[in-house]
């Protein structure tokens, strides 16, 4: 069964906090709240890990992949970015936003989007989750859960633990979350796009 750390949302408690990186370093699956809604992670370069995460969305490789990072300096290791979308990506993060970009090679080829060669980052403004990220030192592998007979994210972390309890290896309950999932802007040519309008508002004297 799966763990189930009660963290602190302000306060984030760091035993917690190193336990959860471990179970991520040892090839875990976990869900954890974000800033827009609950989300399944890994670490990206652990393959079997992210093949769970497919069997449990019933997802394939052609599904949009977001990497979750601690700062802009990890999101530029990952991605290319120009002097527009840099700034672009300054003034919206942290936030409920995500961005398509290209993947620069650190990025796993399986989690790219197999034609395009794209990948979604963000910036979440979510302590707890912040914490988690800079105790593990690498961006984390998420995708938004919605159980494949569901529309909508799941909100209740005790339900979560119930359902997918002896599918996932940890359980992350950091107090109540949404479920509106985040903005996507596509980043990846001169014309910057808002490809679907979620948590994140935002106005047009934005995307120049």
């Amino acid at each position: 069964m799966a763990q189930y750390f009660k963290i602190h949302p302000d306060n984030p408690q760091v035993r917690l906090l190193n336990q959860a990186a471990l179970i991520l370093q040892q090839g875990g699956v976990i869900a954890y709240p974000t800033d827009s809604c609950y989300a399944l992670g890994c670490l990206p370069d652990k393959k079997s890990a992210f093949e769970r995460i497919l069997s449990i969305r019933r997802l394939n490789q052609k599904h949009n992949f977001t990497l979750l990072c601690s700062s802009m300096t990890v999101v530029g290791s990952l991605a290319r970015t120009d002097n527009t979308a840099f700034r672009l990506m300054k003034r919206l993060t942290p936030g409920p936003y995500t961005f398509l970009l290209r993947a620069s090679h650190h990025v796993p080829r399986y989690i790219q989007h197999p034609k395009k060669k794209t990948i979604g980052l963000r910036i979440p403004a979510h302590d707890t989750l912040l914490a988690l990220l800079e105790m593990v030192r690498e961006p984390l592998l998420s995708t938004s859960l919605i159980l494949p007979q569901g529309t909508a994210p799941e909100t209740d972390p005790e339900q979560i633990c119930a359902v997918l309890g002896r599918e996932v290896d940890l359980v992350i309950d950091a107090g109540p979350c949404g479920t509106e999932l985040t903005t996507v802007i596509d980043l990846t040519s001169d014309a910057v796009e808002v490809v679907r309008q979620g948590l994140g508002r935002i106005k047009n004297n934005y995307l120049r």
